[in-house]
């Protein structure tokens, strides 16, 4: 953009600031064939890419690279969206894989574990937090073996670069199990409407740049099972972590997204501002199984090392005094626990801090500031910081 152009872009924004029509205008976009010309197909403006073709060019690092740049210009300002046929050729140990992951979710089904979900009701779904660690954990040859597969290498890398963190969720939808939520996905795809007015339009435009979402299938995926739903080319829409919780965008987004079935062994990657959501799966015989992923950028961490939860202990007591004492207003105490408090709850183990309600467990800048509210004593927030940090390990 050019300079009077950027002035004149909003730097806040709020729900005020979405426009259907604009929307419209943006996501109601053609995938010619040219524009992704190394890809097998296009289907309902999604490319569709052949895992054996891909892995014919991995070896080749001029080839390898032009996939990549493909991908990268497909989820930054094409369709957002990339499906890779066959990324797993080997489906017995895809099926391996899945008996390990059955296992576990009937393990914590005894132990009542992992109970909550984002953007569907508690309960309706089998959910395995952590999928990946408890893998490796459980048989890690077997993980060694299911990692071992350049193609979500590659399209990790052409996202994010190298230095790329896998995270995964293992989401199984039972016959009659209900959709999901149109939504964009983390990091800003988990805070509300108010709390995202308050982060300036080049944040909004920022975070899909640290995450890619994934999903690999673990059985086939017929249409009536519900495989996602997902509308192309709406990560493009700036205001877009706004209008994905208003209903006309979401509206929309129910008549006029894409929607296609996959096989065993395929994979599904998209940027994590595309609106989307998993569908209802209406078989009596299907248990729709996906192990999602949430691939982070390298670069989202501090260049220190900060015992936050030590600085808040010691801060309390000193802190509560000055509100005692009246010599202290609201707005300095909000800047003095930004100071010291961790503001972000994510990293968190979500066996432990289950979204039950709301999209994140509470932080601790945000225990800190109920316990100012709530008058607690030193000793009561002591315990209940320590408390809080000690659900912050992977098992």
């Amino acid at each position: 953009m050019n300079k009077e152009t950027q002035r004149q872009s909003p730097v806040w924004m709020n729900t005020a600031t979405c426009s259907i029509d604009d929307f419209r205008a943006q996501v109601e976009i053609t995938t010619s064939r040219d524009s992704v010309p190394m890809a097998a197909d296009v289907l309902q403006n999604i490319p569709i890419y052949d895992g054996k073709t891909v892995r014919e060019a991995y070896s080749n690092e001029a080839q390898a690279n032009a996939y990549m740049a493909e991908w990268n210009d497909v989820l930054a300002t094409g369709p957002g969206i990339v499906v890779i046929q066959n990324t797993y050729e080997d489906l017995d140990l895809i099926d391996d894989v899945t008996d390990v992951l059955s296992a576990i979710i009937e393990d914590e089904r005894e132990g009542n574990a992992g109970a909550g979900d984002h953007f569907a009701a508690a309960g309706a779904n089998s959910r395995i937090w952590n999928a990946h660690e408890k893998l490796c954990m459980a048989s890690s040859s077997l993980f060694a073996r299911y990692n071992a597969n350049p193609l979500i290498a590659m399209i990790a890398k052409a996202w994010l670069g190298p230095l790329y963190q896998i995270t995964t969720q293992v989401n199984v939808v039972r016959p009659g199990g209900k959709a999901q939520d149109c939504h964009r996905d983390y990091h800003m795809g988990f805070q509300s409407t108010d709390a995202l007015a308050h982060y300036p339009a080049r944040a909004h435009g920022l975070s899909p740049m640290l995450t890619l979402q994934g999903g690999i299938a673990h059985c086939d995926m017929p249409l009536e099972s519900g495989p996602t739903k997902l509308l192309p080319y709406s990560q493009t829409y700036l205001p877009g972590y706004f209008a994905a919780q208003m209903p006309e965008f979401r509206a929309y987004f129910e008549d006029n997204h894409a929607q296609l079935p996959l096989n065993k062994g395929d994979t599904l990657f998209f940027n994590p501002a595309v609106f989307h959501a998993a569908g209802e799966n209406k078989t009596s015989n299907i248990d729709r199984i996906v192990n999602l992923m949430q691939i982070g950028s390298g670069y989202g961490r501090s260049i220190e090392i900060v015992d936050r939860t030590r600085m808040s202990a010691a801060l309390y007591p000193v802190l509560k005094q000055l509100v005692d004492d009246g010599k202290i207003g609201s707005g300095d105490i909000a800047c003095i626990v930004a100071a010291c408090a961790e503001g972000y709850p994510f990293p968190a183990n979500l066996d432990l801090d289950s979204p039950l309600s709301g999209m994140a467990p509470e932080s601790q800048q945000e225990l800190m500031h109920r316990a100012l509210d709530s008058d607690w004593s030193a000793e009561e927030f002591h315990e209940a910081l320590q408390e809080q940090q000690d659900r912050k390990r992977s098992h």
